[in-house]
């Protein structure tokens, strides 16, 4: 302390005497006290406020210094992608940016730097391809804050906004869905909205499953937003999960390509197709003909949108036929060796008649050239109620377990008292609809020998529990007969395989109306392969051709044949036996080889 004193000393005697034009004076005690009273005041004002700052405002003021630097962003992991039963991507997130304007921030900008506001903001219209007007008017409006310019622009882009440097617009990540495989796998995954949200097919169905939940964390920004530190994870998000569909993206595009050709060379009004594995229950390719594109808005209109295979329904006609032998067998109304008259019969002055007439034949020949006159005969013998119950078993009139949104129903009539002509024509799948989905499913059922499992769109890892609905016995005569009418010259001829044992029905039904039946008609063709064991069951259904053809062998029966031949190579299944020109032996070639190796 003597040094300060000393110090001290030597300050009041300088001020004691000082020179003024050659000539010295003394400054009284008295004015010395005041100025360093005035001093030691002044000293105690900055401790106090010092004091003031650090120990009763400072929570205040690092909360206003936070507000300029810290900032907690919400991080948005990316949605979850989905995948084909390969591991091949249907729908993945890709990053973009959105431009937003601070409204406050862009105005200071331009008033410091003399800058002339209107032509920035024509050139960011002109390269975002936005309303220079509406915006404009949008920034004059003292409530907008944040403004967002353009959302979903690619990143070269928005880089090349940002490197404008023009205070006040920012550049945010954001995701968009994009589907590589485009039109193809539409009505099935669907699409999402701007936002993320998913708006159609499997996308809406599974979105809370392939959404995910945004952290938040801490960061420390500059003035031009810049990240200068991490500070923490504020909270945790949750990780979105991917979804693994069944479906074979290989038979998809293919199944796709040949139904949108073959509806296109028909001019069909529009065109389905379902294959499904019958030993897992698991849907490999699910089609439709008109699609649209999910990576352009511009594509999408609502009759485009429709996943017809699950929403769209019409009367079944023919392909009906095999479920209602299988109904008639098991319960006893009939058998394989009776032999019915199919020569055209009325039904309360209805006219029952076939396109391939015969004038007899037992059930296996009535399913081989399809006589809507022996399976009337048939179906007037039960109670239509039982008919209504073995096809409910079959799933017609009910939505499957995969329960798609907007999947129909379908039709089945309930009534207290049935019509002769109601009962006849029940026979041959009048008087009900249903939909693609349905009447592959009740094929697929055929397929494995009268077991129905439960159909997915997920991959499967275990095959699940199958419940039996209809004797084995029965069922695999009702298989023969549908090999005869692919192979033995029946109404499916052209849904043959080269190699392959097919079998299948046609179905031609005219297309319901107000009042009764219009002129176009429905073609179907419901198969399966191998018949040697049969695994696989495709439906094909053109809706109203316009190209002079009609019949379901005709106008689906290609299709079918194209996209199964390709399942069974796809699937290794070994061809069944082949003449040594590469052609399928006839059962008479077997037949006779057979009783060649009994005579050696």
């Amino acid at each position: 302390m003597l040094w300060l004193k000393n110090a001290f000393s030597k300050v009041v005697n300088l001020l004691k005497r000082v020179d003024a034009g050659g000539s010295s004076y003394e400054i009284s005690t008295r004015r010395i006290m005041i100025f360093w009273g005035m001093l030691l005041i002044l000293f105690l004002a900055l401790m106090a406020r010092v004091s003031w700052l650090m120990f009763w405002s400072a929570g205040d003021l690092v909360s206003k210094g936070n507000d300029r630097i810290l900032r907690t962003a919400t991080e948005h992991p990316e949605r979850g992608v989905i995948y084909d039963r390969n591991g091949e991507k249907l729908a993945i997130s890709v990053p973009m940016r959105a431009v937003v304007i601070h409204a406050k921030s862009f105005h200071d900008y331009h008033e410091k730097k003399q800058m002339d506001k209107e032509s920035t903001i024509r050139e960011i219209c002109e390269l975002l391809r936005t309303d220079c007007a509406s915006l404009s008017k949008k920034l004059k409006e003292p409530r907008n804050r944040h403004i967002t310019v353009a959302r979903q622009i690619e990143p070269q882009m928005a880089d090349y906004i940002k490197s404008l440097k023009i205070d006040g617009i920012y550049v945010n990540p954001e995701l968009r869905r994009f589907y590589p495989t485009s039109e193809i796998n539409a009505h099935i995954i669907g699409m999402t909205n701007i936002d993320g949200a998913g708006t159609e097919g499997l996308e809406r169905q599974y979105n809370d499953y392939l959404l995910s939940s945004p952290g938040k964390i801490r960061r420390i920004k500059d003035a031009r937003g810049n990240i200068i530190e991490n500070l923490g994870v504020v909270k945790e998000g949750k990780q979105a999960n991917d979804l693994v569909l069944s479906i074979d993206e290989r038979l998809q595009s293919l199944a796709y390509k040949s139904l949108k050709y073959n509806a296109e060379i028909n001019r069909a009004t529009s065109a389905s197709l379902v294959l499904i594995d019958s030993w897992t229950g698991e849907i490999l390719a699910m089609v439709n003909y008109p699609s649209y594109n999910p990576n352009s808005r511009e594509s999408y209109a609502p009759y485009r949108a429709r996943n017809r295979a699950v929403t769209d329904t019409y009367e079944p006609g023919s392909t009906t036929k095999p479920l209602v032998a299988v109904t008639a067998l098991g319960k006893g109304v009939t058998s394989w060796n009776e032999v019915f008259d199919t020569t055209p019969f009325q039904v309360q002055g209805k006219l029952i008649t076939d396109s391939h007439h015969m004038s007899s034949g037992n059930l296996f020949d009535i399913l081989k050239y399809s006589s809507n006159v022996g399976m009337a005969r048939i179906a007037l013998r039960m109670d239509p109620r039982d008919i209504v119950r073995g096809l409910e078993a079959f799933g017609y009139g009910s939505r499957t377990n995969i329960d798609f949104i907007g999947e129909n129903t379908g039709r089945l009539p309930h009534r207290r008292r049935w019509s002769r002509i109601e009962n006849a024509t029940l026979g041959y799948g009048y008087g009900i609809t249903v939909t693609p989905l349905q009447v592959a499913q009740a094929y697929s059922i055929l397929a494995n020998h009268g077991i129905r499992r439960p159909l997915s769109i997920l991959k499967v890892d275990k095959i699940p529990q199958g419940v039996r609905v209809a004797k084995e016995q029965d069922v695999n005569l009702v298989l023969k007969s549908l090999e005869s009418v692919v192979e033995g010259g029946g109404t499916g001829a052209q849904a043959m395989i080269a190699g392959y044992r097919v079998g299948g029905k046609t179905g031609t039904a005219k297309v319901a109306v107000a009042g009764g039946y219009g002129k176009d008609y429905v073609g179907t063709f419901a198969g399966i392969a191998p018949m040697s064991n049969p695994r696989f069951a495709l439906v094909v259904v053109i809706n109203e051709p316009h190209a002079g053809k009609f019949y379901g062998g005709v106008v689906a029966g290609p299709v079918f044949s194209e996209v199964m031949k390709r399942t069974l190579e796809l699937y290794n299944v070994p061809p069944d036996d082949l003449n040594p020109d590469g052609t399928l032996k006839t059962p008479a070639q077997k037949k006779k080889e057979i009783s060649s190796k009994k005579r050696h």
